[in-house]
């Protein structure tokens, strides 16, 4: 289950397999629209070339962050 709210530009990790996509846990992206009750992900290779996009459950995702957060 996701920590935080996914925001649009968030980078995001799956939390399970999307075999229909080739797609594993782990897997990076970034979400690029956000839609109703989903999130548009782009799964992107190290030279920026996208491979896959679709749409994801937010309880399919985790936020990834890059810098330390304030404790609540």
């Amino acid at each position: 289950m996701a920590t935080t709210t996914p925001q649009l530009l968030d980078v995001v990790a799956l939390l399970s397999d999307v075999p229909p996509y080739g797609l594993v846990r782990g897997q990076v992206g970034t979400i690029v629209e956000i839609l109703h009750g989903a999130f548009d992900v782009e799964f992107s290779d190290d030279e920026g070339k996208a491979y896959a996009e679709l749409a994801l459950e937010p309880d399919q995702l985790l936020v990834l962050h890059h810098r330390p957060q304030r404790a609540a």
